[in-house]
């Protein structure tokens, strides 16, 4: 068959795509870990450790989220240039070096080399590899756009997973010092981003914007499909990049919220102990993921905006009434549902830019819109940890999130595609020279056959 054939069944390519597929999974796995800081956070909070309140120990955390935008930015606009290896590497073994420098910090008074390691090197590498996969895979998969970019970023939703109950035990070994826990993390980092990274690359040709992505997602979305693939300057021109972004916030926002204080939460609200906290952040990490995989395939179905409305509606009800779930089993089941969505809102995006936009720039568009990630990662964990207060008043807390969730229904139903006509004269200008958009790195010496 044809090398120009974009189908999903070429012959040859299933084998390397879907290897691609799997090592992305692990390597967003391996970043994910970032969302288990609740149990360092606790354990940063104790008296036999550091004894910094609840705010400070939300820093680091928020920093991480911060400096993503950064990476991800830097890194949509490298990978498409340079190819998806080198970029995720580089990426990674930043990353890494970050975690392993944050397990120096040994002392409450070095606060600032945890941030500077686990927040500044860390959540820019993070932000350099997590943004790779998204671009890379709507490539390989145009047949399967919002299924695909859930898998995707499931990983990275998964990632607590390993790391809560991983790094629970680290930290039992040393309580009086709970960074230690970082040398072992990172250096396990470093070893399977490595690897995993080392297979990256694009196809040898990239489908054209109306096949996959553009197509597929417009079944329950009202305006013109995109017939062609807007540069990251043309999507900055139009209010929908503005609108996907605010969405992309306000999700993060509400998530995020819970995520940085969940252990803590569930101990103070519902009773939990810190072991079994700790596995209840490790439990809810598998619905962060699977709500990447879930409703990036139900948006495939019903629509983009129909399925973030239900995304941010399903938020804002849990997080009003978790301040009042004192039943375990109760409790368990609304954070659930609320990383379910929080993961949804990431396994959505990627394919509502890649059909808004086209895929052939989505590395650099989408990476753009990341900044609604770093801003409501710093917004929620310093609010609510603000609202809470050393009063525990998780009620005022958790009820302002919820409010502020409801609210931002509005979003989705004012959202609609780009028309054709959106970027004037310049939509009928050919883009397909783009580089690093045809195969012109990293793919040579892989080319599907």
């Amino acid at each position: 068959m044809s090398r120009t054939d974009t189908g999903p069944e070429i012959t040859g390519r299933g084998a390397n795509r879907w290897l691609i597929l799997v090592c992305a999974v692990l390597v967003q796995l391996s970043i994910g870990s970032v969302y288990a800081w609740s149990v360092f956070a606790k354990a940063l909070q104790s008296d036999a450790a550091f004894g910094w309140s609840k705010s400070k120990a939300a820093v680091p955390f928020s920093v991480v989220i911060g400096m993503i935008f950064i990476g991800s930015y830097v890194g949509g606009r490298l990978q498409d240039a340079r190819g998806p290896r080198l970029v995720a590497m580089t990426g990674g073994v930043i990353y890494a070096v970050g975690v392993i420098l944050a397990s120096f910090a040994q002392s409450p008074d070095a606060f600032w080399l945890l941030v500077l390691g686990y927040g500044v090197l860390g959540g820019f590498g993070l932000g350099m590899v997590y943004i790779v996969p998204i671009a890379m895979l709507q490539k390989w998969f145009p047949d399967k756009p919002g299924l695909i970019t859930g898998l995707a970023v499931a990983g990275f939703g998964f990632g607590a997973v390993v790391t809560a109950p991983v790094g629970q035990a680290l930290i039992d070994q040393s309580p009086s010092v709970p960074t230690k826990a970082f040398l072992w993390l990172g250096i396990g980092y470093l070893v399977i981003l490595l690897v995993c990274t080392s297979v990256f690359r694009n196809p040898a040709v990239v489908p054209d914007a109306t096949a996959g992505a553009a197509t597929a997602a417009g079944k329950a979305d009202s305006g013109a499909a995109v017939s062609r693939d807007f540069t990251q300057s043309e999507a900055l021109h139009t209010k929908q990049w503005y609108l996907l972004t605010a969405i992309l916030t306000m999700s993060v926002t509400a998530g995020i919220s819970l995520i940085a204080v969940a252990a803590g939460t569930a101990s103070d609200v519902a009773g939990y102990t810190a072991t079994a906290a700790a596995a209840l952040v490790g439990v809810l990490g598998l619905f962060n993921g699977a709500g990447r995989i879930f409703w990036g395939w139900l948006s495939d179905l019903v629509g983009k905006m129909p399925a973030f409305l239900g995304i941010l509606g399903v938020q804002g009800v849990c997080l009003l009434l978790i301040p009042h779930a004192a039943n375990k089993a109760l409790f368990a089941v609304l954070a659930a549902l609320v990383y379910l969505c929080y993961g949804g809102a990431f396994g959505t995006m990627p394919s509502t830019a890649g059909a808004f936009f086209g895929v052939r720039n989505v590395g650099a568009i989408y990476g753009l819109m990341l900044i609604g990630w770093s801003i409501g990662g710093v917004v929620g964990p310093l609010l609510i940890a603000s609202l809470i207060g050393s009063e525990k008043a998780y009620n005022l807390g958790f009820t302002v999130i919820g409010i502020i969730t409801l609210v931002a229904l509005v979003l989705p139903l004012i959202t609609k595609k780009p028309r054709r006509d959106a970027v004037g004269a310049a939509g009928t200008r050919d883009t397909r020279g783009s580089r690093g958009t045809t195969g012109t790195a990293d793919t040579a010496d892989t080319a599907p056959r």
